[in-house]
């Protein structure tokens, strides 16, 4: 190999293009275990961001079952998730366009079952004993008012209207039945929590009418997050609970709760979509689990009877979407050097095969940049996290006496985390040699209650001064350059990006994808499910109108002094594109370097392949542009205006 060639960071070429990141990878989603048949879904941006139900038989034989036009997703809460079931071989999906779940039974076309209404259905789960379905319905027939959740019933063939089972409440999820069909398990919450705040377990008895009766709260709260109830094959039922400050498994058998396996490690995750799991059972002795610890999620397997934990050593990093039968396990795996991939595991022989991978990309590994555990010092005394990523490029290296540029990385949610995983996008900057720091700030997952409830009340201010102090403790350390910052975020991360060039002074530029701009005007106008978040994050609204104005970049435009680009879909119903054309027109009237990039056809995050290279492209110009380096390949120039 020749010795790496001297250039500038940012300048390097790279074989990780943006047509690799856009073309290259898939979104895999939601496994079901069906018989022998392994099933999955699959969001292809080459197909217009279309999701496609995928069946693998035990040959090794993959099928798309779900043909153009149709799309497998549902919108409930907006962000779906649990858009299909199966039953020996027979489908029920939601079909993204008319939101109506189609019945599509082995050779046949799929044909809708639910009426043409401004209804929607999740979370599906399949009642074989009375021959029908039980899910979460979101009614929206009603104009002008909040739409109404709640547990229905739909028979397989369809036919006369839904039958309600549970409502009241703002909100319900995971609908879980034993194995004789006999009790329902569910999840419940109301405003203003959302589900990693506070929520309820419930079972009820159902007759042999299907109809259910004698309601009982098991556990759960305000204060307490119940995520994944689950039924053991024997007709236990299980459940993750954060009441001790961590995600922890529990069960509940003849009145009783009990811990299963105690540790500082989290079982669960936000539930920001239906149809998560972390755990399942191989059989009515053993759970197979996931769990993370420090950033690192891990896999092992539980004795039910002595609660005893076993780790299975894996390569995999992020583990997530975990299903079991009997001998086996299948899951959602990746690692730094490993894309997120569909697993299936052999409990027995702890063999590993990889069924289908998101990206069948090959990318040489000494392009690739391995990140690094950080832990820094934040406000207050506390410490924050984050993972950096070094530049990487076999074929380069930079000039002795130039540091790198940084770009922080502010992930979405707030409540959420960033992942480990192998990421093009990440790739994409670091292999032209610009570092990354993708920062856990406080309020992510992963670290405990507490780390996560850092952010009640303090959005716009705990999350950006960790965004600004892990940027600063990088220069401190001598690993960037201090005058080359730079910071991007989607959603959520958009806002702290957005929050970061009014509020602080230390980034030279920013990439704003979705973000908001105004809470009060998000407070006003944003979907149910979230339209009470703030409360938590920020405060009552409007009896705190104050700190929404205070908090919201829009009214501070004069303290920006910086350029900066955004990106928008302007069919986003979570965050509407007014927000970024009020940022856009401000920055414009005071006449500092803004460009901005909307996309016809787009919601909340890009799926189409175009799109998703074109943003890419453009961030790179933009940013070449402000911080003065050459770009290796040419890409389609953008409009700055007042540059």
């Amino acid at each position: 190999m020749s010795r790496p060639q001297v250039a500038s960071y940012g300048s390097w070429k790279s074989p990780i293009t943006s047509e690799l990141v856009a073309s290259g990878t898939v979104g895999l989603g939601q496994i079901i275990l069906d018989h022998e048949d392994i099933y999955w879904n699959e969001l292809r941006p080459t197909e217009g961001g279309r999701i496609i139900i995928v069946r693998r038989t035990p040959d090794g034989q993959t099928t798309d079952m779900t043909q153009s036009p149709f799309n497998a997703r549902t919108r409930v809460h907006e962000y779906g998730g649990g858009a299909f079931a199966i039953i020996d071989g027979t489908i029920y999906f939601s079909n993204f366009a008319d939101q109506r779940i189609y019945r599509q039974e082995p050779g046949a076309m799929a044909r809708p079952i639910t009426p043409e209404a401004e209804l929607r259905y999740a979370d599906i789960v399949i009642d074989r004993r009375r021959s029908r379905m039980i899910c979460v319905r979101e009614d929206h027939t009603v104009a002008g008012r909040e739409p109404a959740n709640t547990l229905v019933s739909l028979k397989f063939e369809g036919g006369k209207g839904d039958n309600v089972l549970v409502s009241g409440n703002d909100f319900y999820s995971s609908p879980r039945l034993n194995p004789d069909g006999s009790r329902l398990a569910w999840l419940t919450w109301n405003h203003p929590n959302m589900p990693w705040d506070g929520t309820e377990l419930w079972v009820g008895e159902l007759r042999a009418d299907g109809s259910l009766s004698h309601p009982e709260r098991v556990a759960g709260g305000t204060d307490e997050s119940v995520f994944q109830p689950e039924w053991s094959p024997d007709g236990v039922l299980y459940f993750v609970s954060d009441r001790t400050g961590w995600w922890n498994l529990y069960r509940w058998h003849e009145g009783n709760i009990k811990p299963l396996c105690k540790m500082k490690a989290e079982f669960g995750k936000p539930q920001w979509v239906f149809g998560m799991s972390t755990y399942s059972f191989e059989s009515a002795g053993c759970i197979v689990c996931a769990y993370i610890e420090q950033g690192t999620w891990r896999l092992a397997t539980i004795d039910t009877a002595t609660g005893e934990l076993e780790c299975i050593k894996t390569p995999y990093t992020e583990i997530r979407t975990l299903r079991a039968s009997s001998g086996l396990a299948v899951f959602i795996a990746g690692s730094p050097t490993e894309p997120p991939s569909i697993v299936r595991l052999d409990l027995a022989t702890r063999q590993i095969e990889v069924l289908r991978r998101s990206s069948n990309v090959m990318v040489d590994a000494e392009y690739l940049s391995i990140p690094k555990a950080i832990e820094f010092p934040t406000e207050n005394g506390l410490t924050a996290h984050a993972f950096f990523y070094a530049p990487r490029n076999r074929d380069y290296t930079g000039p002795s006496e130039e540091q790198p540029p940084l770009l922080v990385k502010s992930h979405g949610g707030p409540t959420a985390a960033t992942s480990t995983t192998l990421s093009w996008a990440v790739q994409y900057w670091t292999s032209r040699g610009i570092a990354v720091l993708d920062v856990n700030y406080g309020g992510s997952s992963g670290y405990g209650r507490k780390y996560r409830q850092r952010l009640n009340g303090q959005w716009g201010v705990v999350d950006v001064d960790d965004c600004v102090n892990g940027a600063c403790y990088m220069v401190k350390i001598g690993e960037v350059d201090g005058n080359r910052l730079a910071i991007r975020g989607g959603s959520a991360g958009g806002y702290t990006t957005l929050c970061a060039l009014t509020f602080r002074n230390i980034f030279r530029a920013g990439a704003s994808y979705y973000g908001v701009s105004d809470l009060e005007a998000l407070a006003k106008d944003t979907h149910k499910f979230e339209s009470r978040y703030l409360d938590r994050m920020i405060g009552p609204y409007p009896e705190r109108r104050d700190l929404y104005r205070e908090r919201s970049p829009i009214h501070f435009v004069n303290q920006i002094s910086c350029p900066m680009i955004l990106f928008q879909g302007l069919e986003d119903k979570v965050v509407p594109p007014s927000q970024a054309e009020l940022m856009v027109k401000a920055l414009r009237k005071k006449g500092l370097p803004v460009a901005y990039i909307p996309f016809d056809g787009e919601q909340h995050g890009f799926r189409r392949a175009e799109n998703i290279k074109r943003s890419l492209d453009a961030e790179l110009y933009f940013y070449s542009e402000i911080f003065g380096f050459k770009i290796a390949d040419p890409v389609e120039p953008i409009q700055i205006e007042n540059l």
